[in-house]
């Protein structure tokens, strides 16, 4: 018995680190996710906003640091100006992050079982997994996001000169409907599938196995006898975070500036493109101006990787069933 109580103990100890779906009380997971991922949201829109402006910027803003851009927003829109577009993005966000955690969590664990007899090491079992789960996720969620990130990024741009006035997110929908028809609203979202897919992927499937070379390193095996630390368990996933949220901005910026610009610009002769937007951008700020913003994008993935990883896993913590 004392054996068997040890043995349980011990799996549990490194299970605090691998939280998978079937131990989850999903009612839980899903209301503590919506509370704190829509605070996380509300600590990083600024930099969101603050990047936003920079790449639908008119001539001569666009190479401002983001520091100038961030106090210019304040000068002249003061503290609400840095908060454009969150109503909408965080109350609108609620049923997309229920639909991408689920599609996370049951398309990680899916594969993980589908993995789990064949000769591969753990380490690529869980980088497979995580990367297929973020692969999955990120195609349901553009689905739901890329018209509810067109309409906050239209609200986000408002005052800039050639940029159309809203009076909220409704006024957004309905403008964008009389002038462009649905399609107004999925603007930018083949090259958002196309792009941000297999970023996602190898995002988690980097988080996940940087998570599991660390843990090791550390000592922690699946039969070890000491329980990580509250500490350690921050530490440990926030470094993860922040190195696969630093990799992704440096990647994914010039994809991001070009998705930004295709989803708010006006102006197009015919119908808004891919190509017509580059073409655009080159024209106005050459090569470089497919960075811009990078600044605060960078400052943003990587704060948003960190606290993300850090709010996720927390909340599965939150949600084991008792």
């Amino acid at each position: 018995m004392a054996v068997e109580a040890e043995a349980t103990a011990a799996d549990f100890a490194y299970s605090e680190t691998n939280i998978n779906w079937d131990r989850l009380d999903k009612t839980r997971f899903h209301v503590i996710g919506a509370v704190l991922f829509t605070l996380q949201s509300g600590l990083l829109h600024p930099t969101a906003v603050v990047k936003t402006r920079i790449q639908v910027a008119e001539a001569g803003l666009p190479h401002m640091h983001g520091f100038s851009m961030f106090r210019r927003i304040l000068r002249y829109d003061g503290i609400l100006g840095l908060y454009r577009g969150f109503g909408t993005s965080a109350i609108g966000s609620l049923p997309g992050r229920v639909l991408a955690l689920t599609s996370l969590e049951v398309s990680k664990d899916m594969v993980l079982k589908y993995t789990e007899h064949m000769d591969l090491s753990e380490a690529t079992r869980i980088a497979l997994s995580n990367g297929a789960a973020g692969l999955v996720s990120n195609v349901f969620s553009c689905v739901y996001f890329v018209p509810l990130d067109v309409i906050s990024q239209r609200l986000m741009v408002q005052g800039l000169p050639e940029m159309i006035k809203y009076n909220g997110p409704f006024d957004v929908i309905r403008k964008v409907l009389r002038r462009e028809g649905l399609h107004g609203l999925y603007r930018g979202f083949g090259i958002t599938v196309a792009t941000q897919s297999p970023a996602s992927a190898l995002w988690w499937g980097a988080y996940g196995a940087a998570q599991h070379v660390i843990w090791r390193s550390l000592g922690y095996q699946n039969d070890a006898e000491k329980k990580p630390s509250q500490l350690e368990l921050v530490t440990v996933q926030a470094t993860a975070g922040t190195l696969a949220g630093a990799c992704s901005s440096i990647i994914t910026t010039p994809i991001d500036t070009i998705k930004t610009r295709l989803q708010v610009m006006n102006g197009y002769v015919g119908r808004p493109s891919v190509t017509k937007t580059i073409k655009r951008l080159v024209e106005e700020d050459g090569w470089r101006g497919f960075y811009r913003g990078f600044g605060p994008r960078f400052l943003n993935m990587s704060l948003w990787g960190t606290s993300m990883i850090v709010t996720y896993e927390l909340t599965k913590r939150l949600s084991v069933k008792r």
